[in-house]
């Protein structure tokens, strides 16, 4: 069939350079690639209670029917939503179809043409397209150095409107994580708005004194000093889907002009319920976030007997990057630990900028410390 030839040419590149993307195989291999954290998506108890209540719910529709504005809106998206913004302790939760469309949808529309949005280099894709599509200035800051945002705002001189200031809580590449005081006291400095996305904190950090899982915005107390949260289910809820939480006036602002939720079909009353059951099964299962807490631990005093330290990227969190540069030295790595068993990705330039090439260690609740012990072996081997 005819195809463009330019388009051929970038594929072409792509092939030459080692990095064509292609979709993996399933297998049994031992789980460190996926950002199922706390297990939740192999969880049998939240699938049988989901359908456990749509049926004494009479919930009976396979779909939305349509966009929430028009039919698609159905009742369970409250009992949701109310719950979600309970949890997080937020006045608000908005729920998109997933975090790619809050991110896209949230920077299209918020911050307006005389606006400036300051981010980190190593924002999500989602977060960028979104500001692409925004009328706004943007500018990004290095990674995690706030004297460099500082800098940023100072070179833009007075604002007459909204400075808006992006990171993330646990870089999806890095784990690492930005000092959030910090951050917080820099954007009230300039009274700036300050948009956090805790994708990969949900399930992993929050509040030890309540119920955990929260993120690692709550886990400082920082939950009234954040113009804006996104959370994202497809880690570790184990589920789909995301939610915007802020105040009530973003709410009404996002359901009136951001376009990613304004212009698709909403979730099938399934897949709510699921983020619904997923989050009440967050609330109270304690075990596996602190059996995750236990395993990023012996990861680290692991990495560190077996001198392999510097590879890795500092990370607390569940994700966990050894930096090893090359496109063909990381794919070659990351063949010989799926040949052992361990399923452990490596990701490629350019989704990550050349020279920063890596394997992606996810850690999860289910691994075992003998697993744990046995990958970083191998990879002390292979390197």
């Amino acid at each position: 069939m005819k195809f463009p030839e330019n388009l051929f040419s970038k594929l072409e590149a792509r092939k030459q350079n080692n990095a064509l993307r292609q979709l993996p195989t399933s297998g049994c291999l031992i789980d460190f690639a996926s950002n199922d954290y706390i297990g939740f998506s192999k969880s049998s108890a939240i699938f049988e209670a989901t359908h456990q209540y749509l049926i004494d719910n009479k919930i009976t529709n396979n779909g939305a029917t349509g966009s929430r504005l028009i039919s698609g809106n159905h009742d369970l998206y409250k009992t949701t939503e109310d719950f979600i913004a309970n949890f997080h302790q937020s006045e608000t939760a908005l729920v998109f179809n997933s975090g790619y469309d809050a991110n896209v949808g949230f920077f299209s529309a918020v911050p307006q043409k005389e606006d400036v949005i300051l981010y980190d280099e190593l924002c999500h894709a989602s977060i960028r397209d979104g500001i692409r599509l925004s009328n706004a200035k943007s500018y990004k800051f290095q990674h995690n150095d706030f004297e460099d945002l500082e800098r940023l705002i100072n070179f833009n001189g007075n604002f007459k409107k909204s400075i808006y200031i992006v990171t993330e809580s646990v870089f999806s590449m890095d784990g690492d994580t930005p000092n959030l005081e910090q951050l917080v006291a820099v954007s009230e400095k300039y009274n700036g708005y300050l948009v956090i996305d805790e994708a990969h904190a949900l399930g992993v950090f929050g509040n030890p004194g309540a119920s955990g899982g929260e993120g690692l915005i709550a886990e400082n107390q920082l939950q009234d000093k954040i113009f804006a949260r996104i959370m994202t289910f497809g880690k570790g809820l184990g589920c789909h889907g995301a939610a915007i939480l802020g105040s009530v006036a973003l709410k009404d602002y996002l359901i009136n002009f951001a376009r990613s939720f304004i212009y698709t079909t909403g979730l099938s009353p399934h897949s709510v319920a699921t983020i619904l059951i997923a989050y009440q099964y967050l609330e109270n299962d304690k075990i596996a976030i602190q059996q995750l807490r236990k395993n990023i631990v012996h990861f680290n005093q692991q990495k560190n007997l077996l001198s392999l330290k510097p590879l890795f990227v500092r990370s607390k969190s569940a994700i966990q990057c050894a930096i090893i540069p090359g496109n063909e030295k990381v794919k070659s790595i990351a063949a010989q630990l799926q040949e052992n068993g361990f399923d452990v990705k490596a990701i490629l330039s350019p989704t990550v900028p050349e020279g920063q090439e890596r394997l992606r260690i996810c850690l999860h609740s289910y691994n075992s410390e003998v697993e744990i012990s046995k990958v970083l072996e191998l990879l002390r081997n292979f390197v």
